[in-house]
């Protein structure tokens, strides 16, 4: 645990005795937490690990946490936080899955999340996208063991139709970048509001050749490419993923994978990946799903790092500790 000098706030006012306490913290992330807190003069306390049950005292003494996406926030530690006094976390992250919202809200601890550069995951959609038409991984493989020869036909982009599903600031992002492409560009939401043409899902399922998820993992979006949404996809179709695992029936994907029926998957996301993404796993059991998509030819599989880029980075970290200062000014109400 490291904790910064206090500083004279600037702007956003919050009292120097309560700060904020930053968990899951470390390398070129907690730089970036020194460097935001003096700026505007929030006391911080930097705590490496990720926040559990092993280090939640370290949030003795301050009303604001701030966490990062890698680790569930569940009701134990919510409730060790309850006791030393915490009464606002936020995450630094868009999605906010990996905490017990209903539970959190009993205890009186309000939720924030942030907002970071739609352009980090936007622009990496895209990349993921090119990756699966133009079979990059078998023609990687091949170079790399010394055989040059042509492999399968790519496909171009504007000859293609890409579904977006879900259209917030990323979704709308990836719409923007897509357009540059030429293709025809469908899309659903619940709520709609970027400049694209808006589908049902099932009839966006039915028409395109890429799919790509930009949605929040609710209980409603659950498994949303389950067993029969799958089978409604055009043969041969793709599917990205940069949102969250669990928006995809992994089961199911595998399944239209190996029986041909799915061109190909780019997946930056997968359901189980705590405790394998962000951590060395040569030489460990990975789990039988991963280990099958990995061996997949026309699978590729990323982990969880769409949105690491220097700006989103930096984005995600000042405006988590801003929600902080916002909630001690009453500006945000619990």
């Amino acid at each position: 645990m490291i904790q910064s000098e206090p500083v004279r706030t600037l702007g956003r006012r919050v009292a120097a005795s309560a700060g904020v306490a930053v968990f899951g913290c470390e390398g070129d992330e907690a730089v970036l937490v020194r460097e935001v807190a003096s700026r505007l003069g929030v006391r911080v306390t930097l705590v490496e690990g990720a926040l559990c049950d092993g280090n939640v005292g370290d949030a003795a003494g301050h009303r604001c946490v701030s966490v990062g996406h890698k680790t569930p926030v569940e009701a134990p530690v919510l409730r060790a936080l309850a006791r030393v006094g915490v009464r606002y976390l936020s995450t630094r992250s868009v999605g906010y899955d990996h905490i017990d919202l209903e539970y959190a809200a009993g205890l009186g601890i309000a939720v924030g999340n942030v907002a970071y550069s739609p352009g980090s995951v936007a622009d990496y959609t895209l990349m993921l996208m090119l990756l699966a038409v133009r079979d990059l991984k078998s023609v990687l493989a091949r170079a790399a063991a010394g055989d040059f020869r042509l492999g399968a036909r790519g496909k171009e982009l504007r000859d293609l139709t890409v579904g977006v599903v879900g259209t917030g600031r990323i979704g709308s992002a990836v719409v923007e970048r897509l357009r540059a492409f030429g293709g025809r560009v469908v899309a659903f939401d619940s709520s709609p509001r970027a400049a694209v043409e808006y589908l049902s899902l099932d009839d966006l399922l039915r028409v395109s050749d890429i799919v790509t998820l930009h949605t929040p993992l609710t209980g409603e979006t659950h498994h949303l490419l389950d067993r029969r949404r799958l089978r409604l996809m055009k043969p041969g179709a793709f599917v990205v993923n940069t949102g969250r695992g669990a928006l995809i029936d992994t089961d199911a994907l595998v399944s239209a994978l190996e029986s041909g029926r799915l061109g190909g998957a780019a997946l930056d996301v997968l359901e189980g990946e705590e405790g394998v993404f962000y951590s060395d796993c040569r030489g460990k059991d990975v789990g039988s799903r991963l280990l099958r998509l990995q061996e997949l030819p026309n699978v590729v599989v990323t982990p969880h790092v769409a949105y690491y880029t220097d700006r989103a980075l930096r984005d995600a970290v000042e405006n988590s500790i801003l929600n902080c200062l916002d909630f001690e000014s009453g500006a945000l109400h619990g």
